[in-house]
């Protein structure tokens, strides 16, 4: 994939040095779930994601939509590449508020390695839910703070995990090896979460922004705003017209059909 480098730095509102260093790559990292959110309305709305390049920017970049896993961090790999940097494609286990002893989910989360003068790091600005500002050092055991969180990799037998600390305790996000991910794995763990009848992303409308501000969630009619001293906000939209409202000002979102109709596809409360 190649991009559109200005387009995508214009975007993100980034105009600072165009170098492979690790200042660059937090710097962007932190920009872009600022300006291009989390969002499932295209599987929410029974079309399936396209990965074609001109496709993805078209709507990543031409327009005011955004995307998930494998459409963020497609975007940001190209991005990167495209400014020098080594960057190698993985792919992931979610586990995200698993209960425990649940089966392992398939292979269907996005994520790349960025190799730095400095060592591997973890970038990731597609994993809808609980987005990072930074990228993570790739250093197991470490507790790495960021604006939002505080973050860490474990060991898990031949696999690594990514944790975040919650009021509860530590809680993993996601589990993945380092070996590349191919093309192919992208192509059919995209389709499979785009359009697999009763999925998650399939049957919920979800979206998120992470600000320096304010991490803005959204699920179905919930709207959660947290803030980085702990305050939280939330608020129930209750009619189409709030629930477009809340695309528009709390996401920078354009739903690509009408309020009422994204409406009757959420599920009932």
């Amino acid at each position: 994939m190649t991009v559109d480098l200005n387009a995508y730095l214009a975007r993100i509102g980034y105009d600072g040095p165009r170098e492979a260093t690790l200042a660059v790559l937090s710097a962007i990292h932190a920009l872009h779930p600022a300006a291009i959110p989390f969002e499932n309305l295209d599987p929410l709305l029974g079309r399936c994601v396209s990965l074609d390049p001109d496709a993805l920017q078209a709507k990543l970049l031409g327009q005011r939509r955004g995307g998930y896993c494998f459409e963020q961090n497609a975007l940001i790999r190209s991005a990167l590449e495209a400014l020098g940097f080594a960057v190698t494609p993985l792919i992931a286990r979610v586990v995200w508020m698993s209960p425990p002893g649940q089966p392992l989910a398939p292979r269907n989360h996005m994520l790349l390695k960025v190799d730095l003068a400095e060592g591997p790091y973890i970038a990731d600005v597609g994993f809808g839910g609980h987005l990072a500002s930074a990228p993570l050092k790739l250093e197991v055991g470490a507790e790495q703070p960021t604006a939002e969180a505080v973050l860490r990799l474990t060991a898990i037998g031949d696999s690594l995990a990514v944790e975040t600390r919650l009021p509860t305790g530590w809680t993993p996000m996601y589990r993945f090896t380092l070996e590349p991910a191919e093309a192919s794995d992208y192509e059919l763990s995209n389709w499979y979460t785009s359009t697999r009848p009763g999925f998650l992303l399939t049957t919920h409308l979800l979206a998120e922004r992470l600000t320096p501000r304010v991490r803005t969630s959204l699920f179905n009619t919930k709207l959660t705003r947290r803030y980085p001293d702990g305050r939280a906000e939330v608020v129930d939209l209750a009619s189409p017209e709030a629930l477009g409202q809340a695309l528009d000002v709390e996401f920078g979102l354009t739903a690509p059909v009408d309020e009422a109709t994204l409406f009757a596809k959420l599920p009932a409360a």
